[in-house]
């Protein structure tokens, strides 16, 4: 027998089916949100405004619409994720904003890329802030920042912010932050930038220098050189500099550093990748702090 039962005897609907017609009906609103079993063809997508940003995949959008349901614009959906964003689709009609089920083929056009997991959300772009900001706002005891040196790739910026949500870390510093939004690059992130704040720099060099001004120690990392990551006392208050995967930090950078790290391994490989680095050094230093 099932175990969802209404008052009067009659088997109740565990799922609340928001997109379907006889809901708006029963409530006698009209269906305008709504589209019928078989999907339809949506119109082409209103131009984003300079504030907004796509972004898809199941993880990216059900941890964004748990941490900030209010920055949500309009909602693109398959029909075989439409019940798994039921809710989503509810807290969208109560606020009077829309949402569409449509075929994967127009989730493709949307989202701009086959990777869409079968939803797309339209939403506000999360809110940066300057590094020199967040200096001025932040003074923590124990604090980890990543400053990313000329690293653009949509996938590795991802992973990278997966890694700093996982392990705690405060924020990353890079010229334009909003390259963490990006939809390749939240899809990767499985929902890890909403936890981790951009915080923007025009000069890298310089930006550095506020942060030891402001206490924090310097790491770098070398392939060639520097202590081993597993013999070192990293300091509670760290910035870890990563840079591109094929020249590494600058050299004005480099010269700035108060430690050089090195990941020991056989030694097969040059280096690993940026991102898989990143998430070592994170996580030896949040071992640490522990």
């Amino acid at each position: 027998m099932s175990q969802h039962k209404l008052k009067n005897g009659k088997a109740a609907n565990p799922l609340h089916k928001p997109w379907t017609k006889t809901d708006r009906a029963a409530a006698g609103k009209p269906n305008r949100n709504t589209a019928t079993a078989k999907p339809q063809a949506t119109k082409p997508v209103k131009s984003v405004q300079d504030d907004e940003i796509k972004i898809y995949s199941a993880n990216a959008c059900r941890v964004l619409f748990q941490q900030r349901p209010e920055a949500l614009v309009r909602l693109y959906v398959s029909e075989k994720m439409a019940p798994k964003f039921a809710d989503v689709m509810k807290y969208l009609a109560a606020n009077k904003k829309a949402y569409h089920i449509v075929e994967d083929a127009e989730l493709e056009k949307i989202a701009s890329s086959t990777h869409h997991g079968g939803i797309v959300l339209l939403v506000k772009r999360k809110p940066v802030q300057s590094i020199a900001s967040y200096l001025t706002q932040k003074r923590k005891k124990v604090d980890c920042l990543l400053a990313l040196d000329g690293i653009g790739n949509a996938h590795n910026l991802g992973a990278i912010a997966r890694s700093c949500a996982h392990f705690g870390i405060s924020g990353i510093v890079m010229k334009d932050p909003d390259l963490l939004a990006h939809g390749a690059a939240a899809r990767t992130a499985e929902g890890g930038v909403e936890f981790v704040e951009g915080l923007s720099c025009d000069n890298l060099p310089l930006a550095l220098q506020l942060c030891k001004q402001a206490g924090y120690t310097l790491v770098t990392t070398s392939s060639h050189g520097g202590v081993s990551l597993y013999s070192s006392q990293l300091p509670a208050k760290v910035v870890i500099v990563f840079g591109e995967e094929m020249f590494g930090v600058s050299q004005s950078v480099a010269k700035s550093a108060d430690i050089a790290l090195q990941i020991p391994g056989t030694g097969k490989v040059e280096s690993l990748n940026v991102s898989v680095a990143a998430s070592l050094i994170l996580g030896e230093w949040y071992r640490q702090q522990q």
